[in-house]
């Protein structure tokens, strides 16, 4: 709700943000819905969605069906098709960059593999800007392109997208936000966050967790990071770097040295080396590494069979420290971390039940990702669409076409 004593203006703006925002999220909606649910009367909606079509945000139909007697109430959609963002994943073994559109539609994307030859930032960024202007110029129409996401696997200060330390990447130190915002050579705003972050904020707008206003999203490849939401707000901390839970202590004494330089974090027990050390594989095998793993464990291999039940203690207790913390409604596992928890489920819950307190363990719920592979893409072009949901006319005013 705007505050009280707000200038016209500022109400405008307020329910033009509003109304954008929930057909955004929600899709073709009815002007009776947006009515209804804004409880505002319908011409001052249909005021709204007026100004909303003369910006090139949404467009309004005829439902396909008629119902009742009376003037039918025309449907309101998103422009995917000419307005969109820009998001890039940058995980330790593949770069995902993608177009999507208004309303959260995919409309193009590639996958690059990363190896040591393209590893350092500077590589990273240049890759990302060739990739977006190969995925403009295969679009047939004049559109705005109103920003861009960013999420690396890493600790990111939000506000200006510096990546203070992606130990997995090799990356410390690191102003990725004005790197990316110097390769693109297009004056578009770049946000840049940790890769859990924006995968909980893409599971919130678009997955299982929508609805929900207390979450906990695990992503765990190489490393284990965590994006949270309270009472409705992302977890940020103090300087934006909130959320590091796979650098909980959990084993000082027999722990692992972590890459972050403290022993025994959370992500040395429950990590992709973790498990590929316990089952007797190399370390740094990654995905193909962990499905290795997980087929000999489902063979009833014994090594591999062991290394997961160890695996999933670690696990379920980690979690059991996490639901005691943040009482969530909802704990998404994500990555190669849940396809692990996917095979060990049972054990996992074993280990909460044993650990958690019974009051926050009773409301919580633990499942994959309803977005599957893409919580962190689609989290991504959600942080990159932020500026313009929050005041679309200023957003507008500030982006070119084409």
């Amino acid at each position: 709700m705007p505050a009280r004593g707000a200038t016209q203006d500022e109400v405008r703006r307020h329910n033009l943000s509003a109304l954008l925002r929930r057909v955004h999220l929600r899709g073709a909606l009815s002007r009776a819905e947006l009515t209804e649910w804004l409880g505002l009367n319908r011409s001052t909606v249909g005021d709204l969605v007026g100004e909303l079509m003369s910006l090139g945000l949404v467009r309004e139909d005829l439902p396909p069906h008629r119902i009742g007697a009376g003037r039918p109430s025309p449907i309101v959609r998103p422009e995917s098709a000419s307005v969109h963002v820009l998001a890039a994943d940058i995980s330790v073994e593949l770069i995902t960059v993608a177009i999507v559109g208004l309303g959260g539609t995919v409309t193009d994307r590639v996958e690059i593999e990363r190896n040591m030859d393209d590893a350092g930032p500077a590589a990273v960024a240049g890759a990302i800007a060739r990739a977006a202007r190969d995925l403009r110029s295969r679009r047939t129409s004049v559109d705005r392109l109103i920003a861009v996401g960013v999420a690396v696997a890493g600790v990111v200060r939000r506000r200006d997208g510096l990546v203070h330390f992606g130990p997995n990447l090799g990356w410390y130190e690191v102003p990725f936000g004005r790197m990316l915002s110097e390769a693109l050579v297009r004056d578009v705003p770049v946000f840049v966050g940790n890769d859990a972050d924006v995968g909980v904020l893409g599971e919130q707008a678009r997955g299982v967790a929508a609805g929900h206003n207390d979450v906990v999203y695990l992503s765990g490849d190489i490393g284990v990071g965590g994006g949270i939401i309270v009472g409705g707000r992302p977890l940020d901390g103090a300087s934006g770097y909130g959320g590091e839970v796979g650098h909980m202590i959990v084993n000082r004494e027999n722990g692992l040295l972590c890459r972050c330089g403290a022993r025994g974090c959370w992500e040395t027990e429950i990590g992709a080396d973790a498990l590929l050390m316990r089952a007797g594989h190399a370390t740094g095998g990654g995905h193909p590494g962990v499905h290795a793993v997980l087929k000999e464990a489902r063979l009833g291999k014994p090594d591999a069979v062991a290394a997961l039940a160890a695996t999933a203690g670690w696990l379920g207790d980690g979690m059991a420290t996490i639901i005691n913390l943040f009482n969530p409604e909802i704990v998404i596992v994500g990555g190669l971390l849940g396809e692990i928890y996917a095979a060990v489920a049972p054990t996992v819950h074993e280990h909460i039940a044993r650990s958690a307190l019974s009051a926050p363990r009773a409301k919580v719920t633990l499942t994959l990702p309803g977005l599957g592979a893409d919580s962190i893409i689609i989290g991504a072009a959600e942080l990159a669409f932020g500026p313009l949901l929050n005041d679309p006319v200023a957003t507008l005013a500030r982006t070119d076409p084409g």
